[in-house]
């Protein structure tokens, strides 16, 4: 079973090859715009939790230019389909996510074929 599967809908998605080598589940909690600290005697601060959004941070090790391409292509539209393991439901969950910044530093260059060093980015819920 893939790690992790990406489409533009739900019917499309398909899984990403290869495996990511590390693929870091995270909960982000959203806070209302008048939250934050408070000035009384114990300072007290109030968060306001609005909901929560699930963040991924993927990262691939010695990608070939190939695979890098098609993962970036892979990631390009604006909003995603995600199938991936979600630890605090302890199932496979799909849900919609966009693209944070991408990275894909140049290991080298070689007749034979190009590899990077790594591959990373974080999905983040919408």
């Amino acid at each position: 079973m893939a790690i992790l599967s990406i489409g533009a809908s739900v019917d499309s998605v398909r899984p990403v090859s290869p495996d990511p080598s590390s693929l870091e589940w995270g909960l982000q909690d959203v806070s209302g715009s008048d939250a934050g600290r408070v000035m009384d005697s114990n300072a007290t601060m109030y968060k306001q939790r609005l909901c929560q959004k699930r963040k991924l941070k993927c990262s691939w090790a010695q990608p070939t230019a190939t695979q890098v391409a098609a993962i970036l292509q892979a990631v390009n539209q604006e909003y995603i389909y995600v199938r991936y393991w979600d630890a605090m439901d302890g199932c496979m969950e799909t849900r919609c996510f966009y693209v944070g910044d991408r990275s894909a530093p140049l290991q080298y260059v070689w007749v034979e074929g190009t590899r990077y060093k790594t591959l990373s980015f974080d999905l983040i819920e919408r």
